[in-house]
Formats: C-alpha cells, structure tokens, sequence
C-alpha cells in the first residue's frame, strides 16, 4: 500500500512539473515560424504588400511571391496606415525610444512613416499594436535582407494573394509566451540572437 501511494505521489509531482515546462507545439509560436524565402534577383523590382484584414506580409518581385508571413498589425484605435509607402531607413538594432517601454528592442526595423515601421516583435491572430508591423523573428531577418532603402510597401485591408498563399500560412499566436526577462531583452544578447534568427531560449 506504501509502495503505492509513493508511486502516485511520484506521478502526481511529474505531471505538475511538465505542466510547468512543457509548452504547447505545432508551430503555433511566432518563435519557431521559418518562412520559406526566394532569392531576390532584382531588386528594383522588389515590392511589400501588407494585408491588414489578413494580417498577411507579401515580399514580392513583380508577381511573383518570394515571401509570405503572418504578421501583427494596429488595433482599430491605433490602426497601421493605409495606403502607399516606401521604406527610406532600415536599422538593424533598434530600440523603443518612447516610454513605456523604452529600451524595448525592436529588431530588423524597417520604417515606412514616422515613428511606423515593420519589425520583430510577438505577433498574435489579431490586430494588437500601436501601428506598428509585428513579424515573426525569422521573417524579419529575411525581409529585412530582401528590403532596401525606397522598396514600396503596399498597405491595404486586403491583396490577391490573401486568398491564394495568404490561405496556407499558420496561425501564429505568441499570447502564451513567457516574457523573456528584462536583464535579456535589454543587453546585447537580444540582438546577437536576432542576428541568428532567434529571440531568447525559444
């Protein structure tokens, strides 16, 4: 009887204890999303197009589709502009100057308007930022190699390929993450992980 009671006390404290530490899988995290990408062989043909109703990011060249990512936009009060932009700064390193949240790092920063650009940044199945464009950590690494100075972003609340590609992306949502600690995502390290493609331990 002994012997049996331990055995369920044993069992009782690993299933609490993988509770704990697993987290859930499928490649529902932003985290682990690796966006196929096509080499670009000319970049004066390269455009963005960013669906807000889909929340879809479209890196073409011509009509061809070199990148598809889901990505996060503005809320209805805080919406990402619409219309037709062009990339003019790009930077690598950035961080969030305004409070709250200054320090905050804001990886592949591609601006398009003041104060507005796409960037790394946990993405959810809705909209959920300021204005903002959140993508998945490797999708900004990839764009922002694909991107240059004056490439044109497309912003509408809807594109062609919301219904073609835009239909087989996953649904990404990071609202379960564990934030990593401030002592991480404020130091150096933040942005040497983001230069392999990766944020934090994920």
């Amino acid at each position: 009887m002994n012997r049996l009671l331990q055995t369920l006390a044993l069992f009782a404290v690993a299933t609490v204890m993988s509770s704990c530490t697993t987290r859930p899988s499928g490649g529902k995290f932003s985290t682990s999303f690796d966006p196929p990408a096509k080499p670009v062989t000319n970049p004066s043909a390269v455009k963005v197009k960013l669906s807000t109703g889909a929340q879809r990011v479209y890196v073409m060249q011509g009509n061809e589709v070199l990148l598809a990512t889901p990505c996060s936009v503005g809320t209805a009060s805080t919406p990402t502009p619409m219309g037709t932009f062009r990339i003019y700064s790009k930077e690598a390193k950035r961080r969030r100057a305004s409070s709250p949240g200054a320090g905050y790092p804001m990886s592949f920063w591609m601006e398009f308007k003041s104060a507005y650009g796409m960037h790394w940044g946990w993405v959810k199945p809705y909209p959920c930022t300021h204005g903002c464009v959140r993508l998945p950590i490797k999708s900004a690494q990839k764009i922002f190699s694909m991107v240059s100075t004056g490439t044109p972003l497309i912003i509408a609340t809807s594109h062609p390929e919301d219904a073609t590609i835009g239909k087989t992306l996953p649904v990404l949502d990071d609202s379960k993450l564990d934030n990593p600690p401030d002592s991480y995502m404020l130091s150096p390290k933040v942005f040497e992980d983001a230069a392999k493609g990766k944020i934090y331990t994920y």
